[in-house]
């Protein structure tokens, strides 16, 4: 029997089970949850790396917004609050629409 330790969707239980395999789980305590949370960021962040068609970009897009969704409630906060720092952010510094890249910045 493969062996994941891993965070998984929280429907997936289900679909193992009738799949009808045999599996354990165990909810996480909450100090364990932000950590597995952002595991499985870097997980998802890789596989999104891999992608080479939208589809599964988006699908894996859309798996690192479910998770940034799942942490949000750890940090107390909300998706509007995290929308309007990135705006802030955004027009203060500017987002990432003209790719520019950085090569150096001469020392003074």
């Amino acid at each position: 029997m493969p062996v994941y330790n891993k965070l998984v969707r929280d429907r997936i239980p289900q679909v193992i089970e009738k799949s009808g395999s045999n599996f354990t789980t165990r909810t996480l305590e909450p100090s364990e949850l932000l950590i597995e949370i952002k595991n499985k960021l870097f997980e998802e962040v890789a596989e999104f790396a891999e992608t080479n068609t939208q589809k599964d970009a988006l699908e894996e897009l859309a798996d690192i917004l479910e998770l940034i969704y799942a942490a949000l409630p750890i940090h107390e906060s909300t998706f509007e609050e995290l929308e309007n720092i990135r705006i802030v952010k955004k027009e203060k510094r500017g987002g990432f629409e003209e790719g520019i890249f950085l090569i150096e910045i001469e020392d003074e």
